[in-house]
């Protein structure tokens, strides 16, 4: 899926595969290569990295933040070990999808920071590249084509105040016309469950049964009121009742614990309820493009010249476009996530 998102949405709107440079000054002062600017927020351990040298328009900086000092480390090796492999070494090198040929390595750049606790704009490179604190066009220099966040937007929503920040962050790197992209938790099909969850823990107090039943098991100290459910690939539990009717309001700090069954421990995590954030990030003139659950991307984009084949590469469907190799629990558990592009407007 985040290599869809970014096959599909990262080239520019004036981008021609093989144009010649445009005179443009590159990040290092010297002739662009018409390359993108991408920075990514909570790049973790750099596994994107290779789905953005597979980019269809080559990139030519790639910033990688996130909070975690350990993270920013095992990124940067990840990226030198790119380097001594030789990744991308020419034109001609292998590795593209689809049979193309896979561009040079780009410049990489990490660095350890809060995106949703502080502003990001006294970073070295940010502020090369251009920064505006107040949302519009950035000012230092051309500012960045696309902004990534994948799998980590949902964390600004503890609470309005690091919800903001991260939209000004997100807005004041942009170029005018450059791209948010990313994947979220789905809030409709939390919403839905929430919902299921209060149903059936109505309609049993109207039963008398105290004992409250729900699709998780229930631990040792949980709350019966707590809705919960899931199955042997994830499991969602909420630190807290739910709204009734499913409507997250407030839209900030519906707390909640993930857990996936390759993970170590359960996570923290928070709502994002779509329409709320959808109308925050108008604020910070960030339009949408495009929003489909996980399930609604496979299905426009799996018969894709480029990203058909990928999926067979990664082994879930059949080789020559044959049926999806997932269960109905692993299904239910990618329901779970949609993808999304905001413009800069």
């Amino acid at each position: 899926m985040k290599s869809t998102i970014i096959q599909k949405f990262s080239p520019q709107e004036d981008y021609t595969p093989g144009a010649q440079e445009r005179g443009d000054r590159g990040i290092d002062g010297g002739p662009s290569s018409n390359g993108l600017l991408v920075l990514d927020i909570g790049c973790g351990k750099g596994g994107d990295l290779g789905k953005w040298q597979k980019a269809p328009q080559p990139v030519e900086l790639y910033v990688g933040l996130d909070p975690a000092n350990i993270s920013i480390e095992q990124a940067r090796d990840r990226y030198h070990d790119m380097q001594r492999r030789g990744r991308g070494g020419g034109r001609g090198g292998r590795g593209g999808y689809g049979g193309r040929s896979q561009a040079p390595l780009f410049q990489g750049e990490f660095f350890t920071q809060d995106c949703f606790g502080e502003s990001i704009a006294s970073n070295p490179i940010v502020q090369e590249v251009g920064f505006d604190g107040s949302g519009g066009p950035s000012r230092g220099g051309r500012g960045f084509d696309v902004v990534s966040m994948m799998f980590c937007l949902h964390y600004s929503f503890e609470s309005e105040e690091k919800a903001r920040i991260m939209l000004r962050n997100v807005a004041g790197s942009l170029k005018k016309g450059g791209k948010l992209i990313g994947c979220i938790p789905n809030s409709d099909f939390l919403s839905k469950k929430v919902v299921e969850f209060n149903k059936k823990q109505a309609e049993a107090a109207k039963n008398g049964n105290e004992e409250v039943k729900d699709e998780g098991e229930v631990e040792e100290g949980e709350a019966d009121d707590t809705a919960s459910w899931g199955n042997d690939v994830y499991r969602v539990r909420f630190a807290g009742k739910t709204p009734a009717d499913g409507i997250f309001r407030p839209p900030f700090g519906w707390k909640y614990n993930f857990f996936l069954h390759e993970a170590v421990e359960e996570v923290p995590e928070y709502v994002v309820p779509w329409e709320a954030f959808r109308a925050i990030a108008e604020d910070y003139n960030l339009e949408m493009q495009y929003h489909k659950t996980f399930d609604e991307v496979w299905e426009t984009e799996k018969d894709d010249a480029v990203l058909g084949p990928l999926s067979e590469q990664m082994g879930v469907r059949e080789r020559g476009g044959g049926p999806l190799l997932v269960s109905p629990e692993e299904m239910e558990a990618a329901s779970f996530y949609s993808a999304f592009c905001f413009y800069k407007v």
